[in-house]
């Protein structure tokens, strides 16, 4: 099996030639049958279009030589134009919901990239998407503000409203509610499918990043002017605002909880992210990003010093938390003595970045087209999986860490199949 992995690990890295043929090593007959037939398959059918997609659009930060490597099991390419956004659904992880620059929106399987349906009647781009607790319902929302919700086993729109520019869409993590902010500050409640509807207004700007708390009963919410507000989603009103210096001095770019959440984090375009005790409203901890020395990720000057959090998230197994920046940069600080404990450096700016579910392990994408696991006890890299000719603008991991789900700015979304041979 060896010699035939060979020309998929053209990319130069070392290990990522142990990688193809570890993969294919430790697993069992079944997997190993499984995984061989997506192979031959994907192989014959997703080569050239790959080979086109690299041809038309000179990409910087992707690799030379990297078109012919695509470690991925499924592509799914019915978007016609930028792929934004995907979720899985939280039940069986058996289906993905994606939307895109091209308006549009589909469900698919994960398994083979079959389509169920098509999210019909968005008139702009679909930039938040994602199915309910128990994926009974899925929701695309566009960046005008028109949100649809569907119930998934009949295909069929059940619910519609439109509300100022779209910023960001959840569900409830235990009931079919659902959570939108907006550009004129708001961030509104639904009741589905009955409508039921609620305001939580903020201030005069948009509220650029949202998180509902584990407890189902408050939610934390940021805004472009660099406060924060924790919201009594039943009451309707703030519990606390962080502003001023308990603020950021630029927008918030996005916020996250701990397990049980009694901390959150925010993270923010002045390039810290601050630690933040939910019940008080106090500010724990700010983690600082001092610039790293002459490293400029691309050509332009301008870019080179542009730096922002860009994603961040807490581990579930261990007291520690991952903050990804623009400028390639992945910190794994520990909460409890509030201190950086790895830098692991990328080669181009980090997109997103989750915590695998009960393991120690961060998974990053990447504006190179890479997703990346690692390893945040020791900050050394697991592995990386390439297969985009663009960046990937989003992704998602599924419950037990064996698949990730990518898309991209070549309009594609693909399915990775990441089983560690270590488990």
């Amino acid at each position: 099996m060896e010699p035939a992995e060979g020309p998929g690990a053209l990319g130069l890295h070392g290990d990522e030639e142990i990688i193809e043929v570890v993969e294919l090593g430790p697993p069992g007959p079944d997997d190993l049958a499984e995984e061989m037939e997506d192979v031959d398959f994907e192989d014959e059918g997703a080569d050239e279009p790959d080979a086109e997609a690299w041809d038309s659009e000179d990409d910087e930060g992707v690799e030379d030589g990297m078109e012919a490597q695509d470690d991925s099991e499924v592509t799914f390419s019915l978007h016609s134009a930028s792929v934004f956004c995907v979720s899985l659904d939280p039940k069986t992880n058996t289906l993905a919901v994606t939307g895109g620059e091209d308006d549009k929106a589909f469900v698919w399987r994960v398994s083979d990239g079959e389509l169920l349906f098509e999210c019909s009647g968005h008139k702009d781009s679909v930039t938040c998407a994602g199915f309910s607790h128990d994926s009974v319902f899925v929701a695309t929302g566009d960046m005008s503000g028109l949100i649809k919700v569907w119930r998934v086993d009949a295909k069929e729109e059940v619910w519609s409203f439109e509300v100022g520019d779209l910023e960001w869409m959840e569900w409830h993590p235990q009931a079919h509610v659902l959570l939108a902010g907006t550009a004129d500050g708001n961030t509104w409640m639904w009741k589905i499918p009955s409508g039921d509807c609620k305001t939580f207004q903020g201030p005069a700007c948009p509220a650029t990043c949202g998180r509902i708390l584990p407890d189902g009963k408050r939610a934390v919410v940021g805004y472009e002017d660099g406060t924060m507000r924790i919201w009594d989603l039943k009451q309707g009103t703030s519990l606390h605002v962080l502003k001023g210096q308990d603020g950021h001095q630029d927008p918030l770019t996005c916020v996250a909880s701990n397990q049980d959440g009694s901390l959150i984090m925010t993270g923010s375009v002045d390039c810290h992210a601050k630690l933040v005790n939910s019940a008080t409203g106090k500010v724990v901890c700010v983690f600082k990003m001092e610039s790293v020395a002459p490293k400029a990720p691309i050509g332009e000057g301008e870019e080179a010093e542009s730096n922002s959090v860009e994603s961040l998230g807490f581990c579930n197994v261990m007291p520690l938390a991952a903050v990804g920046y623009l400028d390639g940069t992945l910190a794994i600080y520990d909460v409890s003595t509030q201190s950086l404990r790895h830098k692991c450096q990328h080669e181009s700016g980090i997109v997103q970045l989750l915590w695998e579910e009960s393991s120690a392990v961060v998974y990053t994408c990447s504006l190179d087209g890479a997703v990346r696991l690692w390893d945040a006890r020791s900050g050394k890299m697991i592995s990386e999986y390439r297969g985009h000719s663009a960046e990937i603008l989003d992704f998602a991991v599924n419950k037990d860490a064996s698949i990730v789900v990518t898309t991209s700015g070549d309009h594609q979304a693909k399915v990775f199949c990441v089983q560690r041979p270590d488990r």
